[in-house]
């Protein structure tokens, strides 16, 4: 099932077949993309695929989606957009992708896509979690727009740089503050 298009890529649900098994475990069991993320046991694609189609049909607005190229059908990786665990309503957008689809701008793409469905749907900010040194999500952040906030710790654990995307900075809202904001403000250690 599509969830959204943009020019170049079919952001979809992941599926259960086993092109999309295989392409999932290949990304989440590489070094080069884990390093990336907290820590996790394991990976179990199966129960991953099962656990993001249900966490998409519980809200819609929600998920953990195969980002595949329009050109090819190769899947390039995982755009995510919910909110964030443990968070206090705080909704993140971000994005996992395989090596070999890396520097052709589909994590920009991709999330680009995912913070304009966000915003349709009355969302006033999104935020995005990068892990200290990871250059490329963060080059990501800014080419959305993205206000980088710091370092926080108040996330997974663990050390963090937080961006911030609100509503006003791409449409023509007055401005927005929420509480989440304010909670995260207080939370931060700048940089």
């Amino acid at each position: 099932m599509t969830v959204y298009e943009t020019e170049r890529l079919v952001v979809r649900l992941w599926t259960g077949a086993q092109d999309d098994l295989d392409r999932v475990t290949d990304i989440y069991t590489r070094q080069e993309v884990t390093r990336w993320l907290p820590p996790f046991d394991g990976f179990d694609a199966a129960r991953a695929v099962e656990t993001w189609r249900a966490f998409h049909e519980r809200d819609r607005r929600y998920g953990s989606w195969a980002v595949q190229v329009r050109a090819t059908g190769a899947v390039a990786g995982t755009v995510l957009f919910r909110p964030i665990p443990g968070g206090g309503g705080e909704v993140e957008v971000g994005w996992h992708l395989h090596p070999d689809s890396w520097g052709n701008g589909y994590a920009t793409e991709a999330a680009r896509g995912a913070v304009r469905r966000g915003f349709a749907a009355g969302l006033p900010e999104v935020y995005a979690l990068t892990m200290p040194g990871n250059e490329a999500s963060m080059a990501v952040c800014r080419r959305l727009g993205m206000s980088h906030l710091g370092r926080t710790r108040r996330f997974f654990d663990l050390e963090a740089e937080l961006f911030r995307l609100s509503g006003e900075d791409v449409e023509p809202h007055g401005p927005i503050e929420t509480e989440a904001a304010r909670r995260l403000a207080e939370d931060l250690d700048p940089e």
